[in-house]
């Protein structure tokens, strides 16, 4: 069976994370859905990145949180890219996006951005922090949710649960045979991050995850296809999920 893939940050090992050039690669390689990052701007404009900081993915220094979005917009993202916000980000593809917040202020300005009913049925909001969702959930109440885990995975099915999330979204290798079972007996996807080897594909279909978070295309075409991966070019770390 096909799994769902993810693009990571866009497909951020082939292109600078979170720009809309890896959002359109990612389309462009087949993949199912893209995730993206968002962090408050100074002046409160939904900021896709995933660090606090603008340091490692742009030419510039600081705390996004203390930049404006025209300050922002002067930064070299990789390759030329500027960041971009959440609404430049939704609009540069047609598929499905999984929004990672960080926190309640992101998820109330998020929630106002998702008024426009076609966009809320193409989101789904994910974040680390159960209260992030929490408030998600009370200011849009139909919209989908996921619940990201690193080390807290074994108690993922009963907090997604609790949450309303239908989805869990763990490091891979945080993730046994019996977390997967409960969140199956509780009618919640399981995906996992960041595949982006053969070995770490094939250890998903073993476990017999729902689909796949990965920076790279390759994973993506052995994923949809049943394939194995080959050996192709060497895993990209990656800092964190979604």
């Amino acid at each position: 069976m096909p799994l769902l893939t993810v693009g990571h940050r866009g497909l951020m090992g082939v292109e600078p994370e979170n720009t809309l050039r890896s959002f359109r690669r990612a389309e462009r390689e087949g993949v199912d859905a893209v995730e993206l990052d968002l962090h408050l701007s100074r002046d409160g404009h939904l900021v896709v990145m995933h660090d606090a900081t603008v340091d490692r993915t742009t030419d510039g220094t600081g705390r996004v949180g203390e930049l404006t979005l025209a300050e922002l917009r002067m930064l070299d993202a990789g390759l030329g890219e500027r960041v971009p916000v959440f609404g430049e980000a939704a609009g540069a593809v047609a598929l499905p996006v999984q929004a990672e917040i960080k926190d309640r202020a992101a998820a109330r300005v998020l929630a106002a951005a998702l008024g426009e009913p076609a966009l809320a049925r193409r989101v789904r909001v994910i974040s680390f922090h159960d209260e992030a969702l929490r408030e998600t959930g009370k200011l849009l109440p139909g919209v989908s949710l996921a619940l990201v885990t690193g080390g807290s995975t074994s108690s993922a099915p009963e907090r997604a649960a609790a949450l309303g999330a239908g989805m869990i979204s763990c490091e891979l290798a945080r993730l046994d045979e019996d977390t997967v079972r409960r969140a199956r007996e509780a009618g919640i996807e399981v995906i996992a991050w960041t595949v982006n080897t053969p070995a770490e594909l094939a250890r998903v279909r073993e476990l017999g995850l729902d689909g796949v978070v990965t920076d790279r295309p390759e994973i993506v075409r052995a994923a949809r296809t049943g394939a194995g991966a080959g050996t192709g070019p060497a895993s990209v770390p990656a800092s964190a999920a979604g």
